[in-house]
């Protein structure tokens, strides 16, 4: 899947905010080791290093063009290109922080007990995914994939959602957890623009569907999907479109 790093930050701020407020329920003081999984253009892991001056801090992403924008702000922090589930910490962490990312991989019920083992003794497992598969403006793309000349090239791709339900990641953790909070909050986003949710999930979910189409197929595609989702997400008078999005948030300390 490509990513394009202008069209992801054409809604930087929403996107910021979810990953601020788990951090700020992080509660270590001097980590030394602190990873970043997923850090994308590297907005957060920035932060990361800020709050955290004396740590060794790394963002870790596979998409090149995502870590060249990161890199383009010159500082400490070290870039590692690679995928997400073949990476393993160097050495115990005291800090394995995800923001929008591990949504990404499959197999949670071993993937999330594996990260907290390459945790050192009171380390954080901290990570947002976005829940928000069943609302329209997912939803919406698998309508789409099914309702048209592309329905063969893209039904493969549709898959039951990503994200288990909040009580599945209390199961798999808390063997592992001295402390384990796990909640979800619902941002009702604003956002300005034209085919606002369309171009929200072109950034992330639809590029997966897009990537698989040849022209001029996929500019049909694209725009069958905006007609569509615009139904369910109507922008006001004012021009602007409000989009609820709930999302996913995890933080477990390791016994």
């Amino acid at each position: 899947m490509s990513w394009n790093p202008d069209q992801y930050l054409k809604f930087a701020e929403p996107r910021l905010r979810p990953a601020l407020d788990l951090l700020s329920r992080i509660g270590l003081e001097a980590p030394a080791q602190v990873h970043d999984l997923g850090c994308g253009t590297g907005s957060l892991t920035r932060i990361l290093a800020q709050r955290w001056p004396d740590a060794q801090v790394s963002g870790i992403d596979d998409s090149a063009p995502m870590l060249a924008k990161a890199a383009e702000q010159p500082g400490r922090i070290l870039w590692v290109r690679q995928n997400l589930a073949s990476w393993a910490a160097p050495q115990p962490a005291d800090l394995i922080y995800s923001n929008a990312a591990l949504h990404w991989l499959p197999e949670h019920a071993a993937l999330f007990p594996a990260l907290m083992r390459q945790l050192a003794p009171g380390g954080v497992l901290a990570v947002q995914m976005p829940r928000n598969f069943l609302a329209p403006s997912h939803t919406a793309i698998a309508e789409t994939v099914l309702d048209g000349p592309w329905r063969a090239l893209l039904e493969p791709l549709l898959a039951p959602p990503p994200v288990a339900e909040p009580a599945h990641y209390f199961e798999w953790l808390e063997p592992h957890a001295e402390q384990l909070d796990i909640w979800e909050t619902e941002y009702l986003q604003v956002l300005t623009g034209r085919d606002a949710v369309k171009e929200w999930t072109k950034g992330t979910w639809l590029t997966q569907f897009l990537d698989a189409l040849p022209e001029p197929m996929r500019t049909d595609f694209e725009a069958a999907y905006a007609r569509r989702v615009g139904l369910a997400y109507p922008p006001r008078a004012d021009g602007r479109t409000l989009f609820p999005f709930r999302r996913l948030f995890i933080v477990a300390r390791r016994r």
